[in-house]
């Protein structure tokens, strides 16, 4: 088996990463690797868990690994810790050269997260995938644990576990908690759950949802999707203009001078610093 050497474009460091793709971790599946590498998301997270059924995981681990062995590079998305699959899934992927993190599935407690990190090399970044009730619950203790690098929101299990519908409004509250437990600890704010293929009408909406809630990232189940969670989850040239409008404003004041323009100021700041590190200020 002879595996290329993928073209990688240039991407904005994970904690500043809008899409992550999940990209099945197939069995001989390194041409799949390779084109998913070579488009748009900002990551690329090879699936074995969900994106496997059971009787393919060891076969699709073994093709990820050695993708991996090989000079590919990316993320993976590991079985949880209360699944058969997740110590052969660290076993295989830990000592990788190209393993850049892991997203580890149905993420419930601090434990789990730390458990895996300890069996990664050291500074190795675990994305917590927050999937059920419990997992909401426990939110703030993973965020603060050990080798948690972010946190990501699982919609379709936690609507599973908690029969919960996919109306935004219902879905506020789990997104909140991940928000506010991810700035408590000091980690980059959250990774929203995706729109599915066959609901790329609502991608746009769907995305709106996710800036609203205040998470900078979403996952994506296609790559075609990429390019326009990106711009949409990127700030605007207009709000880039609006920004600096508001900072030339404050500092030339020529009317009150109240309690709000703390917040306000940090706001366009906060506005003009993301653009910056994307890359999008001439």
């Amino acid at each position: 088996m002879t595996l290329s050497t993928p073209v990688r474009t240039r991407r904005p460091h994970w904690s500043l990463a809008r899409t992550w793709l999940l990209q099945p971790g197939v069995p001989d599946g390194q041409d799949l690797f390779d084109a998913a590498v070579a488009g748009s998301a900002d990551a690329v997270v090879l699936d074995v868990e969900d994106g496997l059924p059971d009787v393919r995981k060891p076969a699709g681990r073994q093709s990820v690994a050695e993708w991996l062995f090989a000079g590919g590079q990316g993320w993976v998305r590991i079985n949880a810790t209360t699944s058969p699959f997740w110590a052969a899934d660290l076993d295989a992927l830990a000592g990788a050269p190209g393993l850049l993190g892991v997203m580890l599935a149905k993420t419930e407690s601090a434990g789990d997260v730390e458990a895996t990190s300890a069996r990664l090399p050291v500074g190795t970044p675990v994305v917590a995938l927050v999937e059920s009730a419990l997992g909401v619950e426990s939110v703030s203790e993973v965020a603060r644990a050990p080798g948690c690098a972010r946190i990501a929101f699982g919609v379709g299990d936690f609507r599973r576990d908690t029969g919960m519908s996919a109306d935004p409004a219902t879905l506020a509250y789990p997104r909140a908690r991940l928000v506010i437990a991810s700035r408590a600890a000091g980690l980059p704010a959250p990774i929203d759950g995706p729109t599915l293929r066959d609901q790329a009408a609502h991608l746009a909406r769907d995305t709106a949802v996710t800036k609203a809630a205040g998470m900078t990232g979403r996952l994506c189940l296609d790559s075609a999707h990429a390019e326009t969670v990106n711009a949409l989850l990127s700030p605007s040239p207009l709000e880039i203009d609006e920004a600096r409008g508001t900072l030339a404003r404050l500092d030339a004041p020529s009317g009150p001078y109240d309690g709000s323009v703390g917040p306000t100021r940090a706001r366009a700041e906060a506005v003009l610093d993301y653009a910056d590190k994307l890359g999008l200020l001439s």
